[in-house]
């Protein structure tokens, strides 16, 4: 060994700074040696220094480690690990292979990056992604710390970081749009829309490669750093600069009471199958990392090749570190687990009762603050909604999407699971008053939009031969495939649209919204554009005056459900019409008589918040005709007054609290596929 080199620690794994040099640290059980490539530049074709690990100075258990004094932060670094080559036993070392470190905390990617370097044989070395050594304490926040925003308080805006300034109508600079930076300048209109949280598309550093026919994966859904901000979205080109602006832009939108919630993905990694490319884990110890079945083949629960081995020890404390960094270091407010029911599954595919790595996430006290929510199904049928473990997992509830859906497209036998939903999906939840995740639309499937102009899905642009995304999205077009130009078809789709908001946004749970659905932002039909890195999936800042009508209309509705505690309860409500708390009430066209027959298309509810003085009446008809429903009296001294009917244009569809129109009498006309909200408010002074 040489003497400016000391054998260094097997803790902490990765790339560690200390006063005098940085400690190396990796994990390869097999392996039977190591090398440590160090590069001067992203562009570097083959290392500026080699260092060899010693198996007898460097290895501790199966845990290679160095010190190499004299490095500091923005070294770029990676390994090759030589070993056998059996895939039958779980080994696939090629020591001829680049590989990044599994604990990265940045990632450079040079312009001679290439995917199909990492699958052909040979030395990848010119073509590679390299890791960067990061100095995480060397950030000043300025006092930032987490919001801690109550889910009963939280509205949420699923969005991506690029696609939400990449266009060029975003105002935005070019060298900023797409970026950490590009999203910053834009936080005022994020604030505008009243959302309380931003739940961001995968920022994991993952292969923009991975995707078909020459595409661009642009979702994200492809990581191979876990612990590194995605280069690609920094307008910075220095090592430093994706965790720096990362880290700029948390802190940004905490000053406007923004929450950021991360899109994670532990369930798969870039590496694909056995014919994919070798980034990091398959070369490192494939059967540690992977799930494999007894010939060595990968199990694919994912339906993206591969399936990461959560449960092994070694990758469960990868992803608890990994968890820890993202909160202790980079100041995130919570995490939605991508396919999380992958995670319930042990190193066989098996699903366990009570899966190790879950348990520790809901049970971790540096994550105790974290929100934790929960897409609960995996791509291999095992579903999870309302029985996924942990005390403190939220879950995206696809009943809801599902169940609204058919119920205002117009489908018979919905109305009574319209109840549930509304009401916080207790027959989903009946053991615990935990909100579910409440959503129509999310990044996988149809916009808002698309929901009411498509039949069914257009994925031609994908280049699979529209062989891909879902064939069931209980979607309606109004009676014209596509745009539109017939006035009744327009103002339908509008009052659909409208519907499925004011559903969203008045039922009891969390709800999180599409970026882009609140100025009717459309994909062309596309109901699965991870690859689509262009218009079809970007903002649309024209749309804020194209759509204006609609972006009103959410924008007030969210003020409206945020104005009220009903709209705020962690428990559900009362339905015995009694006490000072808050409760509801069922009814159809008569009170009282809630028609939860098949052929019911109407129902109507009355919310009461007597210790708070709040009475809200909601009269939801998807029947193709009107309908006329009794209201109740109002409390003694108020009057009704309509707040909502989303058969009206703007600016009638939607008043304030304070401006809205007196209802006379003890009936109110719901217009055909449409939705009525009355507040009750003491007599306005003259």
């Amino acid at each position: 060994m040489k003497t400016d080199q000391l054998p260094g620690s097997s803790y902490p794994l990765g790339a560690t700074i200390y006063p005098d040099g940085v400690n190396f640290c990796l994990y390869s059980h097999h392996g039977t040696s190591v090398d440590l490539l160090l590069f001067d530049d992203a562009e570097d074709q083959k290392p500026a220094r080699i260092i060899r690990l010693d198996a007898e100075h460097n290895k501790t258990a199966h845990y290679w480690h160095i010190f190499a004094p004299g490095i500091t932060a923005g070294q770029l670094y990676a390994y090759r690990v030589h070993g056998p080559y059996d895939p039958g036993r779980g080994w696939r070392f090629d020591g001829e292979k680049v590989l990044l470190d599994p604990y990265a905390r940045a990632v450079a990617v040079g312009s001679r990056y290439d995917r199909q370097a990492a699958i052909r044989p040979g030395d990848n070395c010119a073509s590679a992604m390299k890791s960067v050594v990061v100095d995480a304490g060397a950030y000043d926040w300025h006092g930032d710390r987490p919001l801690h925003t109550p889910y009963a308080e939280t509205i949420i805006y699923e969005m991506h970081v690029a696609g939400f300034t990449r266009s060029p109508c975003s105002g935005v600079a070019a060298g900023k749009r797409g970026t950490y930076a590009g999203l910053i300048e834009k936080i005022p209109y994020l604030k505008s829309l009243g959302i309380s949280a931003v739940e961001l598309l995968p920022v994991q550093q993952f292969d923009e490669q991975d995707a078909p026919g020459g595409l661009i994966n642009y979702w994200g859904y492809s990581p191979v750093a876990f612990f590194a901000p995605h280069n690609g979205y920094s307008s910075r080109r220095d090592p430093m600069g994706p965790v720096d602006e990362f880290r700029d832009m948390v802190k940004a939108l905490h000053k406007e009471g923004i929450e950021v919630i991360l899109d994670v993905v532990f369930n798969h990694t870039a590496e694909g199958t056995h014919q994919g490319p070798m980034f990091s884990f398959r070369g490192l110890d494939d059967q540690a990392y992977y799930i494999l079945d007894p010939r060595g083949h990968y199990l694919n629960y994912t339906g993206c090749g591969n399936t990461v081995n959560a449960n092994h020890s070694v990758v469960r404390r990868l992803i608890m570190d990994c968890l820890r960094y993202w909160v202790s270091d980079m100041h995130v407010d919570g995490f939605r687990f991508d396919l999380a029911s992958v995670l319930s599954r042990d190193e066989r595919g098996v699903p366990l009762v009570s899966p190790p790595v879950l348990w520790e996430i809901d049970s971790d006290p540096v994550l105790a603050g974290a929100k934790i929510i929960a897409e609960a199904w995996d791509a291999a049928g095992l579903y999870q909604v309302g029985s996924f473990v942990g005390d403190r997992f939220r879950e995206w509830n696809g009943r809801f999407r599902d169940d609204v859906r058919r119920f205002v497209k117009g489908e018979n036998g919905m109305a009574a699971a319209l109840a549930s939903r509304i009401a916080g999906s207790r027959d989903v939840y009946p053991e615990h008053a935990r909100r579910s995740i409440n959503f129509i639309t999310c990044h996988d499937g149809f916009t808002l939009n698309d929901l009411v102009s498509y039949d069914v899905k257009h994925n031609g642009a994908n280049r699979q031969n529209n062989a891909d995304g879902s064939d069931c999205n209980f979607s309606w077009n109004c009676g014209v495939e596509g745009p539109a130009d017939r006035p009744d078809v327009v103002r339908l789709r509008a009052q659909q649209m409208k519907n499925f908001m004011t559903l969203l946004l008045l039922s009891q749970g969390t709800p999180m919204m599409l970026m882009g659905d609140e100025v009717c932002r459309t994909q062309s039909g596309n109901n699965n554009a991870f690859c689509q890195n262009n218009v079809a999936s970007w903002f649309d800042w024209d749309g804020l005056k194209r759509n204006a009508e609609m972006l009103r209309f959410v924008r007030g509705l969210v003020c409206f459900a945020r104005r009220f505690e009903l709209f705020k309860q962690d428990e559900y409500l009362d339905d015995s019409g009694r006490g000072d708390g808050p409760g509801i009430v069922w009814h159809g066209v008569r009170l009282s008589q809630p028609d939860l027959s098949y052929e019911s298309h109407a129902l109507a509810f009355t919310m009461r918040y007597p210790a708070h003085g709040e009475y809200v009446h909601v009269m939801i008809n998807a029947w193709w005709e009107k309908l006329t429903f009794d209201i109740p009296p109002p409390p003694e001294g108020r009057r009704w007054h309509s707040a909502v009917d989303t058969a009206q244009p703007s600016p009638d569809d939607i008043h304030e609290i304070r401006s809205a129109p007196a209802i006379e009498g003890k009936t109110c006309d719901v217009q055909p596929r449409s939705t009525v909200v009355l507040v009750a408010e003491c007599p306005r002074a003259a």
